[in-house]
């Protein structure tokens, strides 16, 4: 058996490929046939007919409907198939008439595994003599049988801008066409290609009218608010429809331009899984975008490229059952903010009218993003102004005077050169001492004299505010981040931004606040509790604590990591009874301060008064001092200080009188007396742990809980 191929009706070359015996017609047959004008009258008629169908036409299964029971009237076959290529599936779909049996709808068949696949891809026409004997596409030969068909021909329906499909024609002998009925055949597949053409182009231009207005509404959407996440599930959801896609992820390049994070996602039901993404962080390397933003062009991905791909999220995708994606990059100008990936579950899925639709979408989300980043960094900075501007105003009412540091003993101005030392870099400063010793007006002097002295200096007491609350005070929160947020906060540590964040009382922060300070200290990041967006700030810290932190971490108590990181360098204020030289300066300070405020004019402090608070220990330092003048001011009538000194007087006989008291205070004077004498050595054989017959590690403990700091006695 051989197979005779024509191209619009003309013979092939014999060296041509064959799929069987070609049979030859008759050729008095084919006279007879040609000379009966009746007939030719009828199949003119029938083609007027089709023209009309044709004109009326709107989809392929409506034409083939109509017009296969006329082709089959008109001529002496007796199967009559259509078969219409599946871009999305690349096969043919295939429709069929009998005159035996009710047409209906075959499986869909590979490209490759059928003749009329075999014609389109040609363009050439097919024929095959006798059915029985074919050898080849086993599963369409055996359908023919099924509908009792011998002889099959199957000509190409195309049209110089498109490649559309094939239709078969059978008979129940196995006989060939003759050219009359090839060439009406021709004629008849010319017009069903110009059906299926017309009935494209108007589905593409209804297409690209839906597009046109797609695009319309986008901008129309994007340009109302400036909330841009809410709109983009609005405009996502817009581009779902026109393109049919099932998923869509907008995913936008960090400052670093190592991660993406995705920050809107629309999907149809059934691909919920993949919403575990959201505002996943990932590197812009092991993403499907990669390509995409790299080239700055479109991306389109088939399923065998999601399968050979080696990326661990298209496995993800393969198994949602996402079979296309596309990435599109959005670009502003020179830079690339990020990419709009689109995946749907069809195979093939994305045309270049579809990818050239979505370029255009990214086009109009590209400004949008800068415009919506913008507001979002101008409200930002409106609400740390205003965060900023309440902040100082409670620090002008309740700091006035800060930078005044009072004396001149050799202790004192030692941590003051230290202090300015340290205040020209941006290093971390630990500051220690006991409490009321001026701490916080040491850390403000260091701001004062730093490079940071024109932003702000914000202050936290760790000890003040409870730990449930204390996170949200450093970090800020976002609304609805727990119950009560009614609206977003800004932290103190972005208050702080550019400037200097002292916390008071560090000792006292909780364990499981310690890590998330640490990352703030190695990374200069966080996030607002409540909230998934990455804050980056530039801050110096100097924190504070009357606690021993080194005791701490070995108690478990203060985490190691984070003692280290603030012990960058450290401070210890000497407390007041260690530089009593500077009671009598500290004391016309406070006179002067109480009287002003008081409206009381003190110009005289009786030196019995001096003397008896210079013998006095102060517990409570500077501020236990100032508590004690402000009492003093308010029950002098005159001019002249009139101190509660009996007060003083009673609290010295009782500590001398008391036995703890008493061994306490000759172990320190006994400590500090050493000091002087070793200029502040403790190891060696001449140092003062020796001379006391302590162990170092030991001198250290007692040094740390009588409140002597050895660098006093420092020759």
């Amino acid at each position: 058996m051989r197979l005779r191929r024509r191209r619009r009706g003309v013979r092939m070359a014999e060296d041509s490929p064959r799929l069987g015996e070609e049979a030859r017609p008759n050729e008095n047959q084919h006279d007879n046939r040609s000379g009966a004008s009746g007939q030719d009258g009828s199949r003119d008629r029938g083609l007027i007919e089709a023209v009309d169908l044709v004109i009326r036409s709107r989809s392929a299964p409506d034409l083939f409907r109509e017009i296969a029971p006329r082709i089959l009237d008109l001529t002496e076959c007796d199967f009559l198939k259509f078969s219409q290529h599946d871009p999305s599936q690349n096969c043919m779909v295939t429709h069929y008439w009998s005159r035996t049996q009710e047409s209906g709808q075959c499986d869909a068949f590979a490209v490759d595994e059928c003749v009329t696949g075999w014609v389109w891809m040609r363009q050439e026409t097919i024929t095959i003599s006798d059915v029985e004997k074919e050898k080849r596409y086993p599963t369409c030969m055996q359908e023919l049988r099924k509908h009792g068909v011998r002889s099959y021909t199957v000509l190409p329906v195309s049209t110089a801008k498109r490649r559309f499909g094939a239709i078969g024609l059978g008979k129940k002998v196995p006989e060939i066409l003759d050219s009359g009925d090839l060439e009406f055949f021709h004629r008849v597949a010319f017009l069903v290609s110009l059906a299926l053409e017309n009935q494209q182009a108007h589905r593409d231009s209804k297409e690209q009218r839906e597009r046109l207005q797609g695009l319309v509404t986008i901008g129309r959407q994007l340009s109302s608010s400036l909330e841009l996440e809410t709109l983009l599930t609005l405009v996502f959801a817009n581009v779902r429809q026109i393109t049919g896609c099932d998923h869509t992820v907008l995913a936008l390049l960090e400052d670093d331009r190592k991660f993406l994070r995705a920050y809107a996602v629309d999907h149809v039901p059934g691909l919920e899984s993949l919403l575990t993404d959201r505002y996943r962080r990932v590197l812009t390397a092991e993403g499907t975008a990669a390509r995409a933003i790299e080239t700055r062009s479109v991306t389109v991905w088939t399923t065998e490229d999601l399968e050979k791909s080696g990326i661990p999220v298209t496995k993800k995708m393969l198994e949602a059952g996402i079979h296309s994606l596309c990435n599109v990059p959005l670009l502003l100008g020179e830079q690339v903010l990020g990419s709009i990936n689109v995946g749907s579950l069809r195979r093939n899925a994305f045309h270049p009218e579809d990818t050239e639709y979505l370029q255009q979408v990214a086009n109009l989300i590209a400004p949008a993003i800068r415009n919506a980043n913008a507001y979002r960094e101008v409200a930002q900075l409106k609400d740390r102004l205003a965060g900023e501007k309440r902040y100082l105003e409670s620090e002008i009412r309740s700091e006035k005077g800060w930078d005044k540091i009072v004396g001149s003993s050799p202790a004192l101005k030692r941590v003051l050169d230290y202090a300015s030392i340290v205040a020209v870099t941006d290093s971390t400063v630990l500051i220690t001492g006991e409490t009321g010793t001026g701490k916080e007006r040491v850390a403000r002097a260091i701001h004062a004299m730093s490079r940071r002295k024109e932003r702000s200096f914000i202050k936290v007491n760790c000890a003040a505010i409870p730990t449930g609350l204390l996170e949200s005070e450093l970090f800020g929160h976002e609304k609805g981040a727990f119950t009560g947020a009614v609206s977003q906060k800004i932290g103190r540590l972005e208050l702080a931004d550019k400037g200097t964040l002292f916390l008071d009382e560090i000792g006292e922060i909780a364990l499981e606040l310690q890590p998330k300070l640490l990352r703030v200290l190695q990374d200069q990041e966080f996030e607002r509790l409540g909230g998934t967006r990455t804050i980056r700030v530039d801050t110096r810290l100097i924190a504070a604590t009357n606690r021993d932190l080194a005791h701490a971490v070995e108690e478990k108590q203060f985490r190691s990591d984070l003692f280290y990181r603030l012990h960058v360098f450290p401070l210890h204020l000497p407390a007041l009874r260690d530089r009593s030289e500077d009671i009598p300066m500290l004391v016309n300070h406070f006179v002067e301060k109480s009287g002003v405020r008081l409206s009381r004019r003190i110009e005289t402090v009786p030196a019995e008064a001096l003397a008896a608070m210079r013998q006095w220990s102060w517990p409570g330092n500077i501020r236990e001092l100032e508590n004690f003048i402000e009492r003093s001011v308010i029950l002098s009538e005159g001019s002249v200080l009139r101190a509660p000194l009996a007060e003083l007087r009673q609290e010295i006989s009782r500590q001398r009188g008391g036995a703890e008291g008493t061994l306490e205070d000759r172990e320190r004077e006994h400590i500090i007396e050493v000091l002087r004498q070793t200029r502040g050595v403790l190891s060696g054989p001449r140092g003062a742990a020796a001379r006391l017959g302590l162990k170092r590690t030991t001198l250290q403990y007692k040094l740390q809980r009588l409140g002597i700091s050895r660098t006093e006695y420092i020759a």
